[in-house]
């Protein structure tokens, strides 16, 4: 009984312990988990590269979340955009790094290199690149090919004459060393170059009076180039004024031909001319004879016409006359006869003659035959008597 008991209790006790190291490791485990989570994220712009530590195989993981096992995976992310590299310790002349030139003078250059990381060899590079690329792998890199390609050229080939070319030197000689590791070369861009004082006066002396040399160089081609044009323009007039000459000479000639030919037509036309106007002058003088004789013709019978109207009328006056005669004699016959019929009448007629405001008396004609008015002018002197004229005289 009691070795039962001693091997119950030993086996009891591999139990316990058995479950007390499980629960360690799972204790282990959580704290594990805890501390390093197994999910970390890819930020945009971010490509992560997994590597398995246990077997060295690598993947790439894109933007997102992404398992990473502890103790077993390791993730590393690299930006995807393009980044810039600027060696400022050699921008100025007199700072603590700057350029040397072929002559020995230290000059200060902007550059900014630009690179970005080849994603597609990035999983085949990832372990050999350094955790900071710009400062690591691209700054030494790019400082031991500028510093040699500078010494190559002059002060004044880096300042103004050739700084395309140093920059294409630059790119073609940095491109590959840097594809090497895994780096894209985008482009490198120059900017300002500074000089030494000194240098930068001489220099610009230099320069301006190199400008003054190309001006007066330039006026001296721009005063021949003005005289050939002078010279050009000039033989141009004369070929111009030769060759006006000759057309104005040709135009006489063509138009002295033509008016030789021109007459040739217009003097035949000109005699026809002449002769119709003789025959137009002989046609107008007979029709001037002719409308000479038509207006003596209607002259001689207007004449005529006019004498037998005269002699019609004439007529006609004695014809009227004799007819008048006629009627004043019968009428006179007649007044006779009324007069000798009524004496009292030629007072009356008197009376009427002389005035309209004389009233009229008939009184019989006085017995001696004399004048009417006689009685009236006695009886005057008289008293009146019946039958006397009394009235208003004028």
């Amino acid at each position: 009984m009691m070795g039962n008991s001693s091997r119950l209790r030993t086996a009891t006790t591999r139990v316990f312990n058995r479950r007390t190291l499980v629960l360690a490791i799972l204790a282990l485990g959580g704290y594990a988990l805890y501390r390093h989570p197994p999910i970390e994220t890819i930020g945009p712009q971010q490509v992560g590269i997994r590597t398995n530590e246990w077997t060295g195989s690598v993947s790439e993981v894109g933007q997102g979340p992404c398992v990473v096992i502890p103790g077993i995976q390791s993730l590393r992310t690299f930006p995807r955009q393009d980044q810039i590299y600027r060696p400022t310790r050699s921008a100025k002349a007199d700072g603590p790094a700057p350029f040397q030139s072929s002559e020995g003078l230290s000059l200060g250059v902007e550059l900014a290199i630009r690179y970005a990381i080849d994603t597609k060899t990035l999983p085949r590079v990832a372990k050999a690149l350094p955790e900071h690329i710009g400062r690591d792998l691209v700054e030494p890199l790019v400082q031991g090919v500028i510093y040699k390609v500078f010494t190559r050229y002059t002060v004044r080939e880096i300042f103004s004459t050739r700084r395309q070319e140093i920059q294409t030197v630059i790119e073609t000689e940095l491109k590959p060393m840097l594809a090497a590791d895994g780096i894209v070369l985008r482009n490198v861009m120059m900017g300002n170059v500074d000089l030494p004082p000194d240098y930068r006066d001489g220099m610009n002396k230099v320069l301006a009076t190199e400008l003054e040399n190309q001006q007066m160089q330039y006026t001296l081609q721009l005063k021949e180039k003005q005289v050939q044009e002078s010279k050009l323009q000039a033989e141009a007039d004369k070929a111009r004024r030769d060759t006006a000459a000759e057309a104005a000479a040709d135009e006489q000639v063509i138009a002295a031909k033509g008016q030789e030919e021109a007459m040739k037509h217009v003097l035949p036309f000109k005699r026809k001319q002449i002769e119709q106007r003789e025959l137009e002058a002989q046609a107008q003088s007979a029709a001037l004879i002719q409308n000479a004789k038509g207006a003596a013709e209607a002259r001689r019978i207007e004449a005529a016409g006019e004498a037998d109207s005269r002699r019609k009328l004439a007529d006609a006056d004695a014809y009227r006359m004799e007819k008048l005669s006629k009627v004043n004699s019968e009428e006179l016959a007649r007044d006779g006869a009324l007069i000798d019929q009524h004496p009292l009448l030629i007072q009356k007629t008197l009376a009427d003659k002389l005035s309209d405001k004389i009233s009229v008396i008939i009184a019989p004609p006085p017995a001696t035959g004399g004048f009417i008015g006689q009685a009236l002018i006695d009886g005057a002197h008289k008293a009146p008597t019946a039958g006397t004229a009394t009235g208003n005289a004028p």
